[in-house]
């Protein structure tokens, strides 16, 4: 499980695969000087619920991964993401879309 540190606020802790593709599109935005919001819904062993973040590029964020090896990323998630990034409801991270082998 890694995590997401932004600002002086405690860490946001997000699965390594998950956090792998939203720091692309996180990055992407920032790199643009684009300021947006993030909303995630809180993991199991959290009280219920959402949180969304606004972030701005001059506001230090950090990502931290469990795991010492990079994934291997999937085109379309980071396409979902940075969809609903360019969307006024800012990045939703939303879960993977697995495509079958059928």
């Amino acid at each position: 499980m890694g995590h997401l540190h932004y600002g002086d606020a405690k860490p946001i802790f997000i699965e390594d695969r998950a956090l792998a593709h939203l720091k692309v599109v996180v990055a992407t935005k920032l790199r643009r000087n684009e300021s947006f919001t993030l909303s995630w819904r809180h993991p199991e062993g959290e009280p219920g619920g959402r949180s969304t973040i606004w972030l701005h590029p001059s506001i230090p964020l950090r990502f931290v991964f469990e795991e010492p090896e990079p994934t291997e990323l999937s085109a379309a998630w980071v396409a979902d993401l940075a969809n609903s990034a360019s969307s006024s409801g800012g990045i939703v991270l939303v879960e993977e879309h697995l495509e079958s082998s059928d």
